[in-house]
């Protein structure tokens, strides 16, 4: 991994063993319910490199925008950046809902009990759950947070995952998108257009009737986001 001090323009290189190391004991309670084994794995504990940054990156480091591989760029990332200035008080994360019926179907035993719901249901009204393959984390409000520090203990964990009947794959995405049905306050929602994602997977498998209305994105792109494997239109 590597982040740029803008101030310096120094690129830092982290030890991807070492950042593992420092963050097992923190996540590895959650990494049961959030990831695709059954196992809690030492090396899954990457997969919730976000979830914990504030706790292993020095403190002169405030804010980081964490993005995927699989992205093309429309416009330059400054302007991502200025993002941080439209943080709502008690915002600590910036991120675009997801945009295929993921948690429609995760949350199916909770919506089924819950009918009235949003959670699941798509934009503008409900509450889809999110993608991180675009993410704008203030490590300064993190630190500051104390309810979202609340949220990383183990047993609030258990306690949201027991509500919720959840169990999911996804790793610091599903954990977002947990507790942003539980605090939603916590969340910056960025515009799709800052994480078009292309993937389709769910319109085969069940979903073709809603798929649409969680899919559909308006507005100039700035960033593309080619999920599972999915082909990034030429300019």
């Amino acid at each position: 991994m590597w982040h740029v001090v803008p101030a310096g323009l120094t690129v830092i290189f982290h030890d991807v063993n070492v950042l593992t190391e420092k963050l097992f004991p923190i996540v590895e309670a959650m990494q049961k319910h959030f990831s695709a084994g059954s196992g809690t794995y030492y090396s899954d504990s990457i997969f919730f490199l976000s979830v914990a940054m504030h706790r292993i990156m020095p403190k002169e480091i405030t804010r980081i925008i964490q993005v995927d591989l699989d992205l093309k760029y429309k416009t330059n990332i400054r302007d991502l950046f200025e993002e941080f200035d439209n943080f709502q008080e008690g915002a600590v994360i910036g991120i675009a809902r997801e945009m295929q019926p993921v948690y429609r179907h995760t949350f199916w035993q909770y919506r089924r009990e819950n009918p009235q719901t949003k959670v699941g249901e798509p934009p503008p009204d409900g509450l889809p759950g999110f993608n991180s393959g675009v993410l704008l984390l203030n490590l300064e409000a993190m630190r500051q947070s104390k309810l979202y520090n609340q949220l990383l203990e183990p047993a609030m964990v258990q306690k949201l995952t027991e509500k919720y009947h959840f169990k999911g794959h996804l790793g610091d995405q599903d954990f977002f998108t947990m507790i942003g049905m539980e605090h939603p306050e916590l969340f910056h929602v960025l515009d799709c257009t800052w994480n078009r994602q292309l993937c389709t997977w769910w319109k085969d498998h069940g979903y073709s009737d809603v798929f649409d209305q969680y899919f559909q994105c308006e507005g100039e792109v700035k960033i593309y986001h080619g999920n599972c494997n999915t082909p990034i239109p030429e300019d």
